[in-house]
């Protein structure tokens, strides 16, 4: 029998057409749809019919991710498949959370929707952008960072790829100097230096608003990126955790690792394409990875569902 967690897909994964077959096929995930519709409406015809440019917009990004990524989650638990431990990159944090009811649905959808306006305003004041570093070590990432004003090593994935956020303008050369060392790069579908002092305005921000935002304690345990330890019980340590989030470094890899070290044998991603799925095998090629974001995705989890239960 495996140790199932649950990985929740962060922004960046987004696609049209995201969610459909699960709206379609899963009463649960028709009812995560429906619910945002009531508080934000048009949600789901974003997901499903939305441009890639309109998904790519951090104020459509952010809810359309979080309804896929808690469509996907709670349709696997509507088919029996219910997790010992969660995580979520980035956004896909605050889905994570919401799944382990440290937010009730409508309160952690209405902060999504908030988190991505504080973040997109912050964003435009401050024009940023983020690149994968692909082929260096993260100590040679943050030596070539610490070589440029406002760059900074933001998302630590794995062995040989950590993102970078920096000035837009310092982008070209950046790329070309990651380049002179052997380095790959690959610029994120993002608007702005995410997980970074550009989003410090944001956290502030979040922070005001959480102070009249109930949270309560995981109902399993949620990892959190800035610390990659699970979130503990105090509210007050909750709430500044969420807030630190959006500008601190995602420590993905040692997320995972630990996960691992806790017992953790299987990791489904819920959500948006297969993004953590392919982090987590080159994280530990032992472990079990699958992903589910369509219906057949869906029916192939279920059919093996004593093995994760």
């Amino acid at each position: 029998m495996d140790t199932v967690a649950f990985v929740f897909s962060g922004q960046g994964a987004q696609y049209p057409g995201m969610g459909k077959e699960l709206y379609d096929c899963s009463p649960a995930a028709r009812a995560v749809f429906d619910r945002a519709d009531a508080i934000r409406p048009g949600t789901a015809a974003q997901c499903f019919g939305g441009t890639p440019t309109e998904l790519s917009i951090t104020i459509n990004t952010q809810p359309c991710m979080f309804c896929m990524d808690l469509a996907a989650a709670f349709s696997l638990q509507e088919a029996g498949i219910t997790p010992r431990a969660a995580a979520g990159f980035s956004l896909g944090e605050m889905a994570a959370l919401t799944f382990a009811q440290t937010f009730d649905f409508d309160a952690g959808f209405r902060f999504v929707c908030k988190r991505a306006a504080f973040m997109q305003a912050a964003a435009e004041k401050k024009a940023g952008a983020m690149v994968a570093v692909l082929k260096l070590n993260q100590e040679e990432v943050r030596s070539l960072c610490s070589k440029f004003e406002n760059t900074y090593p933001v998302n630590y994935n794995c062995s040989g790829q950590t993102v970078v956020a920096l000035a837009k303008d310092l982008q070209e050369d950046f790329c070309n100097a990651a380049h002179a060392l052997g380095g790959r790069t690959v610029p994120l579908a993002v608007s702005g230096g995410f997980h970074s002092p550009f989003m410090d305005e944001a956290s502030k921000q979040l922070q005001n608003e959480l102070q009249n935002t109930e949270v309560k304690t995981p109902i399993i345990p949620v990892y959190a990126n800035v610390t990659a330890m699970p979130y503990g019980n105090a509210a007050d340590d909750i709430k500044a955790t969420i807030a630190a989030q959006v500008n601190s470094p995602v420590y993905w890899q040692k997320t995972i690792e630990n996960m691992i070290s806790d017992g953790i044998t299987t990791f489904i991603e819920v959500g948006a394409g297969k993004t953590l799925r392919g982090l987590i095998k080159k994280i530990s090629p032992q472990v079990r990875v699958l992903n589910v974001e369509n219906k057949m995705d869906l029916e192939t989890v279920a059919k093996i569902q004593e093995e994760l239960c």
